[in-house]
């Protein structure tokens, strides 16, 4: 049988380097809490899977952001995509179409879509030899070194794009698209 699950929830630095715990547990009641079904989260890191009508889940950031600063004590970004477009932002990633190693990519989802200024005001040659793509309200990137040695952090991001960015390695982007399924 189909999963009832149809959208995830991206959560920014939760349980990252000792900072902002969170327990998965609780992330799930609180989403539970929130009007959300069918709840299961994925890996330490605030990936929440979930179903809910569209209307639903376009209200979800500000109020599960609300909840987790008020259970927690934690300021935290909460962007949400639903299970097409995680299908298509899988199908987009221009680094793929290269033939890169999918162990050096990653997406940035963004809580808004940049203006072409914004966009324009990006440095390319930031960090060479890491490379990015700005599609739609997501950033590909690759990082060949590894995305602990780059200079293209989500506070460039966030500065530079005037929203916010929070980022997943390929895997845990398959491995969401599988929760939706």
């Amino acid at each position: 049988m189909p999963s009832a699950r149809s959208h995830v929830a991206l959560l920014r630095a939760i349980n990252v380097g000792g900072r902002n715990g969170l327990p998965m547990k609780d992330l799930a009641r609180l989403c539970e809490d929130a009007g959300c079904r069918d709840v299961v989260t994925y890996i330490q890191s605030g990936n929440v899977a979930f179903g809910a009508t569209a209307s639903h889940a376009k209200k979800l950031p500000a109020s599960l952001a609300r909840a987790i600063l008020g259970h927690a004590k934690i300021d935290v970004p909460v962007i949400v995509r639903d299970a097409a477009a995680l299908r298509a932002i899988a199908k987009a990633n221009p680094f793929l179409k290269k033939g890169i190693d999918e162990d050096e990519l990653h997406v940035g989802f963004l809580a808004d879509t940049p203006t072409a200024a914004q966009i324009a005001s990006l440095d390319p040659k930031r960090s060479p030899p890491d490379e990015f793509v700005v599609v739609g309200s997501e950033v590909f990137f690759r990082f060949p070194k590894g995305v602990g040695k780059t200079k293209l952090t989500v506070g460039y991001f966030d500065t530079k794009l005037g929203t916010t960015i929070t980022l997943r390695n390929w895997r845990t982007l398959q491995k969401l698209i599988e929760l939706v399924a």
